[in-house]
């Protein structure tokens, strides 16, 4: 058994709580608070810092577009086909991509890693701790999701190729065109039940839609602009898709559509630069405003369009912009927990969840706060 004593514990569901925390072999939170320390137990006393959930981006490409190789080590577009639902992040990733350490020692713990958004619908992601040897070590989660993509990179990169789409109309188009024949396609294996010769071929792109269409594949969907969200909102009602607003650049101008959808808003890279037309009017001001209006907001750095360690500054500068700090802390720990469905296990310090945790000198959301000691599944992984 490990004990973690005399920590403020930002518990996130909890509230913040001077206390303990008692882990057992397992790796599994087995006391929060003012509790007793067995004297058996493996002690760690945090001396008053600041005990978090190790965070979590729930929109990442860490492995498969690594540090420092240029084209060697880019493996997150297979942009050569604008439908591509069967490839998957999970056969991309090389664990021991420098972005990955450096993301743990910056105190993320966990990553949704995607395929990039040259293609309409781009492939699966996979959930992944930051951390391990092989990708199936480190694998939380190996449904991450169907991403797909909206807006300017599509077109750009077809546009390029002199291939449809070169235009967002194309776009939809296509994405609704392989839709449709994943419906024909599960039409023919519900008739396949009752007569096997009827059976299709095994068709692994449709397979995969096939999920999406069940709602078993949640739909990422990559859109900036307003107007490229009400596209994926659209077709997203026309096929009854579980879906996700990834980026959201705009989603501040269309907060009552968001609601009423009922979506999640997965924000950033907003410490970016505004390097192409849809990224106008980036602001942090986003987050505030979608949070204002009833919608719940995670936030993504896009790693490595920004390294993902800078998530905590991401934060705060929400919090400058008007996000209460505790939507803040959420916004990096239990909301992405959420939009991954790992939040039984994941995103908070809780009774019955697995020690994923970071220790820090100071506020977690201030610039000189500095990780002292990352742990996963209660095991440190990382210290200063």
């Amino acid at each position: 058994m490990l004990a973690i004593k005399n920590a403020k514990l930002h518990t996130i569901t909890n509230g913040v709580q001077d206390g303990h925390v008692l882990i057992d072999d397992q790796g599994r939170i087995t006391a929060v608070g003012q509790v007793e320390i067995p004297a058996e137990a493996e002690v760690i006393d945090a001396a008053g810092r600041i005990l978090t959930p190790g965070l979590i981006d729930p929109h990442g490409h860490a492995g498969v577009y690594e540090e420092g190789l240029g084209w060697e080590g880019a493996d997150g577009n297979e942009a050569v086909d604008p439908v591509t639902p069967h490839v998957r992040a999970l056969d991309g990733i090389n664990p021991h991509d420098e972005g990955i350490l450096e993301a743990l020692q910056g105190g993320v713990t966990a990553m949704c890693v995607l395929p990039g958004s040259a293609n309409v619908i781009g492939g699966q992601g996979v959930v992944i701790h930051l951390h391990g040897n092989t990708v199936e070590e480190m694998m939380i989660k190996e449904n991450g999701g169907l991403k797909v993509a909206f807006g300017e990179n599509p077109k750009r990169v077809y546009s390029n190729q002199k291939k449809s789409p070169s235009t967002r109309m194309a776009t939809a188009a296509i994405l609704r065109e392989n839709l449709v024949k994943a419906q024909n396609y599960l039409a023919k294996l519900e008739k396949a039940k009752t007569d096997p010769d009827k059976e299709p071929e095994r068709d692994l792109r449709l397979e995969v839609l096939a999920k999406a269409l069940k709602r078993e594949l949640p739909v990422r969907a990559h859109a900036h602009r307003a107007d490229d969200i009400m596209t994926a909102l659209r077709i997203a009602k026309e096929f009854n898709l579980d879906i996700s607003i990834e980026h959201c650049t705009e989603g501040h101008k269309i907060v009552d559509e968001l609601r009423e959808a009922g979506v999640w808003a997965i924000v950033g890279p907003t410490l970016s630069n505004r390097s192409k037309v849809e990224l106008k009017e980036l602001s942090f001001d986003t987050l505030r405003v979608l949070w204002e209006g009833g919608i719940s907001v995670a936030i993504t750095m896009d790693h490595p369009v920004i390294p993902v360690g800078y998530l905590p500054t991401a934060a705060a500068y929400a919090v400058k912009a008007g996000l209460p700090y505790e939507e803040a802390l959420k916004a990096i720990t239990i909301n992405p927990a959420k939009i991954l469905g790992i939040d039984d296990r994941y995103g908070s310090i809780e009774v019955g969840k697995m020690a994923d945790l970071v220790l820090w000198s100071g506020d977690p959301l201030a610039i000189q706060s500095r990780v002292e000691k990352v742990l996963i599944h209660g095991r440190v992984v990382f210290q200063h």
